[in-house]
């Protein structure tokens, strides 16, 4: 995914906030505060960081109210316009608010329920957006309060639909200013910025302590992981790294990470260290015939290049299949790729080994991708839970009598991962699982489940480091047919 990277609606039944539903325009904030225009602190459109502010609200209404996937929203080539315009700094950031502002929805969202008397209605526009905003930078980051409040009335008085609102921006956030951080202090955070859904089933699943350690983790910003495949320990000394699961290399940098010295050499590429695990459950494959199926961008297909494998990508997007092929050109390695739904694809011939990451929920990424949690609904995992075991079962008719296959995916939710593995091996006995070792992981024993196989956690740490950090949720399973 990009490294300058979905919610519902306020309207989709999942959500549990108050929505822009109910019509009719809420009062004056609840207590003392009454706004006038005198009182306003409206800033003026040529103000520093109003571009920046601007395209962070409409970057959030994308993903809340179009459902627009973030990642899309900041590429540099077909993203938002506004976003593109802007210079460096300011695109890091566009990135840091909006990156706040879905880590930290449900208390932004709860602050602003407690002060006003009715839900903002569908009609005032970007209102709640831009109160989103704002409140993302007063409470969770080192911006001035009048730089934030300032800028987010401006933003109201430019919006056709939400100037008739923009006292009632600046009331609230007035109030905000005096009385939130007090709010926040009492809040159930690790409850307040998870869908209720997906929470509830956490807690069902692996228990409510690990669940709120889950919830903890996605609203930290994450380290930066790099799959190195040679010279791992030199290369963490000379970035300032530290080793993670064995292989990979975890730091906090400081500036573009295409500065970073061997980037452009391709000593490495960005993968977090859960992710690069299920490419090196396939074992020595120097020689092999090997099949990396959902391929795109990358990541796994160039650790599979790395280990001298003969590589097929397969991946339905040929748009990510181009990027895939410029990322191996980058680390100077070589794979044949094609664009196929795996469900038509028909290889010319069988292959030693098999990685299949399928499609799934991504709820394992929430950490380094905030806008999975709300672009989400429950019923999506059981539609791809349909189309995993169609894959799997698939793949397996793909593999040389002897072979291996890795079954992965970066979700939490066990109807993606270990209940596909228990139904295959009940219905397809000439399967056998294969168990993780802790040897394979870096000595971390704590990442594989009661079954044998590789289950990360966001709210496990796999080293004791300054860097230690958590992983993204990521399931693997290693699977060989006799």
């Amino acid at each position: 995914m990009s490294a300058e990277r979905k919610n519902t609606s306020s309207q989709d039944k999942n959500s549990k906030f108050k929505g822009r539903k109910r019509s009719g325009a809420p009062k004056t904030p609840k207590g003392n505060d009454q706004a006038s225009e005198a009182d306003s602190v409206e800033g003026t459109f040529k103000d520093p960081g109003y571009a920046a502010r601007k395209a962070a609200t409409d970057l959030l209404g994308k993903v809340l109210s179009k459902r627009m996937p973030l990642d899309g929203e900041l590429d540099l080539n077909n993203g938002h316009p506004g976003y593109k315009r802007l210079e460096p700094n300011d695109r890091a950031l566009v990135r840091a608010i909006i990156g706040t502002a879905l880590r930290r929805r449900g208390q932004i969202q709860d602050v602003i329920d407690r002060f006003l008397d009715r839900p903002i209605p569908e009609k005032t526009g970007r209102v709640l957006d831009i109160l989103h905003v704002a409140m993302a930078q007063l409470f969770f980051m080192s911006v001035p309060d009048h730089a934030a409040v300032s800028l987010a009335v401006t933003l109201a008085g430019r919006d056709g639909r939400a100037k008739p609102y923009k006292n009632l921006v600046n009331a609230v956030l007035r109030r905000a200013t005096r009385e939130g951080a007090a709010i926040i202090a009492e809040q159930d955070a690790e409850k307040l910025n998870a869908p209720e859904w997906m929470f509830a089933r956490w807690c069902e699943v692996y228990g409510e302590e690990a669940a709120r350690a889950m919830s903890a983790a996605h609203m930290t910003e994450p380290y930066l992981d790099l799959t190195v495949p040679a010279d791992r320990e030199a290369w963490a000394e000379k970035l300032g790294g530290e080793a993670q699961l064995g292989y990979s290399v975890r730091l906090q940098p400081d500036g573009p990470i295409e500065k970073l010295e061997g980037f452009d050499d391709g000593k490495w590429w960005v993968q977090d260290a859960a992710a690069a695990v299920p490419a090196r459950l396939l074992g020595d494959i120097k020689g092999k015939v090997v099949a990396d199926l959902c391929a795109a961008p990358g990541g796994k297909t160039m650790q599979l290049a790395a280990a001298g494998a003969d590589v097929t990508a397969v991946d339905i997007s040929a748009r990510r299949l181009q990027r895939l092929t410029q990322n191996l050109k980058r680390v100077g390695l070589e794979a044949e790729t094609e664009v196929s739904d795996l469900r038509e694809f028909v290889p010319i011939d069988l292959f030693d080994a098999i990685l299949l990451d399928a499609p799934c929920s991504a709820t394992g990424t929430i950490r380094r991708h905030p806008d999975v949690a709300w672009l989400k609904r429950e019923d999506d995992v059981l539609k791809l839970a349909d189309l995993q075991y169609e894959l799997l079962e698939k793949a397996l008719g793909w593999l040389k009598p002897g072979g291996t296959l890795v079954y992965c995916t970066c979700s939490l939710e066990q109807e993606e991962g270990e209940l596909q593995i228990q139904r295959l091996l009940l219905e397809h006995p000439e399967v056998q699982r294969v168990p993780v070792t802790a040897e394979e992981l870096g000595g971390v024993a704590e990442a594989i489940n009661s079954q044998g196989d590789f289950r990360a956690m966001p709210g496990q740490n796999p080293s004791s480091g300054k860097t230690s950090g958590g992983l993204d949720g990521f399931f693997a399973a290693r699977l060989r047919i006799s």
